[in-house]
Parts: structure tokens; C-alpha cells; sequence
């Protein structure tokens, strides 16, 4: 293990990279090269085919024309535009109305990541609990209970059904103001 490499790196004109790390191969092996893809050449659009830069130029001149002596935006424009407000559902115009109609946007925004950090943290605290061995079972079991005792003292015979149903329209009439 005497001997001495010596690392080159060269670029020949036919576009041959010869590396010049250690080679994977046997020693004697040549090193490795590689081969770059080649481009191909440029477009020549004046030389070949002038008229089409020509009516390309003449359309842009026609568009700004027309946008200065009309004060309207080129075709091309109008169905871009046509086609972004046909695109847009309702729902974000909804949304959009409403965010208008906000007065105190700040408040708003530090109670939706409030709410968002609430959410996140709940979830983990859920995980966590489900995570333990003998808790999850329980909490099952306490759900299944209730909801019985929940249907038999309310859904299950008729007075108590339509006094729960006339419960809810009143929280309901309550909550919105008029139902």
C-alpha cells in the first residue's frame, strides 16, 4: 500500500465528466465517466419564421391600445378573470362576507388559535387517557350506562319523549331567538 494516487478532474469538450474520487472498481480498471445529456439548440424565432414574432408583437400592441383608449382589459384577461370568479364556490364568498362584517378582526383570530391549541391539546390529554391500561374500559362502560339511563328516561315511554322534544325547542328558541 506504498503507492500514491493522484485525483484529476477534468472536462473534456464532448462533455465527459471523468471522476476523480477513488473508483468502486478494481484499481486497474479506467476511471469512471460520465456523459452529461445535450441540450438542444435555441429556438430561432426571427431567422425562420418572422411573421409570428411579428403578429405576437402586433396582438401585445393591440391589447395595450385597447387598454388605454377603453380603460378594459384584453380578452385574454376577461375570460381569466370570468373563469376565477365562476371557480370560486360559495361558501368562500360566505366566508369572505362575514370576515368583512368583523369588527374587532384581532380578537377573532387570537380566539381561533386559542381554540385550535385547545383542540390540539385536548386530543393529546384523549390519547394519553386512552394510552392507559384499565381507564378507557371504564369510561366505555360509564358511556354505555348513561346513554341506557339517558333513553330509558327520556325516549322511551311518550310523556317523557314529548317533554324532552318541548325541552329542546325551548334551549333551541332560547339560543337562536326565534325558532
Amino acid at each position: 500500500m506504498a503507492s500514491t494516487s493522484s485525483s484529476t478532474l477534468s472536462i473534456s469538450s464532448s462533455s465527459t465528466l471523468l471522476d476523480a474520487k477513488a473508483p468502486r472498481q478494481s484499481p486497474a480498471s479506467s476511471p469512471q465517466s460520465v456523459t452529461l445529456p445535450t441540450l438542444p439548440p435555441p429556438p430561432v424565432h426571427s431567422q425562420t419564421r418572422p411573421w409570428k414574432t411579428a403578429a405576437f408583437c402586433r396582438r401585445i400592441a393591440r391589447n395595450v391600445m385597447g387598454m388605454a383608449t377603453t380603460r378594459e382589459a384584453p380578452a385574454a384577461e376577461i375570460a381569466t378573470t370570468e373563469l376565477a370568479i365562476a371557480e370560486t364556490p360559495e361558501i368562500v364568498k360566505t366566508i369572505q362576507e362575514a370576515w368583512d362584517k368583523v369588527e374587532d378582526k384581532y380578537a377573532v383570530s387570537s380566539l381561533a388559535v386559542a381554540g385550535v391549541v385547545a383542540l390540539w391539546g385536548s386530543a393529546g390529554m384523549i390519547s394519553a387517557i386512552d394510552r392507559l391500561p384499565l381507564i378507557p374500559g371504564v369510561l366505555e362502560v360509564v358511556g354505555i350506562g348513561y346513554t341506557g339511563w339517558f333513553a330509558y328516561k327520556n325516549l322511551v315511554f311518550k310523556p317523557d319523549r314529548e317533554a324532552f322534544l318541548r325541552k329542546v325547542k325551548e334551549t333551541y328558541s332560547e339560543i337562536l331567538g326565534s325558532s
